[in-house]
């Protein structure tokens, strides 16, 4: 999944006395969290945006459905059931007694209204083209408590798709996109300052458990160390992305946050269009050193884009051990036969993608040129990183090998193969026929069959295609107030639930 929005620059000397107002003062009933940017909307048909979905998901509006982050089986929501009644429609039956925060009460039509407005109008949402790959849903409320939707080709995991569907009221605007939503959620927006705070405060018509912090207030500070400091001054309970540096803190907790690195290798230009060359790419990264002395240990070596988890994740699939006399074979062997292995190599990473990034790039470039390569690294800012990932790719820009974290938090490796493997993938720059058809097949079942199937096309680019270097299941690093409880876990970094924070004194009684 992308990041969203461009990082914000700001002084790391607005850490108290802020331009957010009482962002800067405790009084014990204002959460305060602060983030790495603002966030570049709080439309919910682009909750699926990392920096929106942070603020916007589970807090101020609502799913269907919800995918439990840790066991990955789906939950009741707003819908309170759900069933396939015929091979491409599925029937929902929805919650009664909920109302949105306006005060309209929530029916089956303004779920009907929401995903149509997502999924099938001209907004171009982020949910659109990610989780439902651009196909339109036939979707209609047969009465007030139940609605049908119906897929143009047979759909086993539509639930599933859903839960990225947030439910707004069927008179937001379905000609634009908005700026202040309204939701079911836990909480409402009651002011957004651009450039310096969103406010929320508890919706005291809230149909479940009601959160215990009345209020919270979001700021944002690009720099890592000033989040930090933050913590350490009482300026804020919660802040997200730290330094591994600040690891050994009582305050910091870590968790894995569905983000996985690798470099994509374009497998069109030469020398990375030849097998051999990629395979000695992949031989020649040093995993676990790059964990340990740049991520601060705070990952985990992948052999795989999906991490474990996720469905279709192979828990045979071991990552690559570094193999350096093996990939200079590799290479010898291909510029014996002709193949340009000299030809620079453009490694693209994106400046603040992760801490450490900058210096991962280097090493990357240092252990391909250990094995006979020509590599320059190239540090990008947010659009020109895109470019590079997403299609239409750039031409005349030679051999890439783009560094890229991919996120998974849709918990299935169809929403990972659709996008980095097919061929015409999104985010991929090639891949095989054969490759294509399995992973048409594997999107067609489900249960045991379907985990089975991606396991197995999983393993098999590895060996035939090759087109990632994987590197490593990354973990986020959270700073934690003394004052409150929070589990993290591996939905955070999209779907911070505030309603899960508590304040310290209350989880101990």
């Amino acid at each position: 999944m992308l990041l969203a929005g461009t990082v914000l620059l700001s002084s790391g000397c607005a850490v108290a006395g802020s331009a957010a107002g009482d962002a800067g003062r405790a009084d014990g009933r204002t959460l305060r969290v602060v983030l790495t940017q603002e966030p570049p909307t709080l439309e919910p048909c682009e909750a699926s945006l990392t920096g929106t979905g942070v603020v916007v998901r589970s807090n101020i509006t609502e799913p269907l459905v919800e995918r439990d982050p840790d066991s990955g089986e789906l939950h009741p929501l707003l819908a309170t059931g759900w069933k396939q009644t015929d091979e491409r429609t599925w029937t929902f039956d929805t919650r009664t007694g909920v109302t949105f925060q306006n005060g309209e009460p929530f029916t089956a039509e303004d779920a009907a209204f929401s995903i149509d407005r997502a999924v099938n109008s001209d907004l171009a949402c982020n949910v659109e083209g990610y989780v439902f790959g651009d196909a339109d849903l036939e979707v209609k409320a047969v009465s007030d408590t139940r609605l049908t939707v119906t897929t143009e080709q047979p759909d086993p995991i539509l639930p599933l798709r859903l839960s990225f569907v947030e439910i707004v009221p069927r008179t937001t605007d379905a000609e634009a996109k908005v700026r202040i939503p309204i939701g079911t959620g836990p909480y409402a927006v009651s002011s957004w300052q651009p450039g310096a705070a969103i406010s929320l405060n508890r919706y005291d018509g809230y149909w479940g458990e009601a959160p215990a912090f009345p209020r919270a207030r979001y700021v944002w500070r690009s720099d890592a160390s000033v989040r930090a400091a933050m913590i350490d001054k009482g300026e804020a309970e919660i802040a997200v992305a730290l330094d591994p540096i600040e690891a050994h803190k009582d305050t910091t907790a870590s968790y894995p946050n569905n983000e996985t690195t690798a470099l994509r290798l374009d497998g069109r230009e030469p020398p990375l269009d030849d097998l051999r060359v990629r395979r000695a790419v992949d031989l020649a990264v040093d995993r676990e050193g790059i964990i340990d002395a740049l991520l601060g240990g705070l990952a985990e070596p992948a052999g795989q884009l999906v991490p474990p988890g996720v469905v279709g994740h192979n828990d045979e699939i071991r990552p690559t051990r570094q193999n350096v006399a093996r990939a200079k074979a590799l290479i010898e062997e291909a510029k014996a036969d002709g193949v340009p292995v000299d030809r620079q190599i453009t490694l693209v990473a994106r400046n603040g993608m992760f801490s450490g990034v900058s210096e991962t790039a280097e090493a990357l470039q240092y252990q391909m040129q250990q094995i006979g390569l020509n590599v320059r690294v190239r540090m990008a800012d947010t659009a020109t990183q895109l470019q590079y990932q997403l299609r239409p790719l750039p031409k005349g820009v030679g051999p890439i090998a783009l560094l890229i974290m991919h996120g998974n938090q849709a918990g299935d490796a169809a929403f990972t193969t659709s996008q980095y493997l097919m061929s015409d993938g999104p985010q991929s720059t090639f891949g095989t026929e054969e490759l294509d058809r399995r992973i048409a097949e594997a999107d067609a079942l489900s249960g045991d069959e379907r985990q089975k199937a991606f396991a197995e096309l999983l393993a098999d680019q590895n060996k035939t295609v090759v087109q990632y270097t994987h590197l490593a299941h990354m973990s986020g690093l959270l700073g934690l107030s003394p004052s409150i409880r929070y589990e993290p876990d591996s939905a955070t970094g999209d779907e911070m639930r505030l309603a899960e924070v508590s304040p310290a004194k209350a989880a101990q009684h």
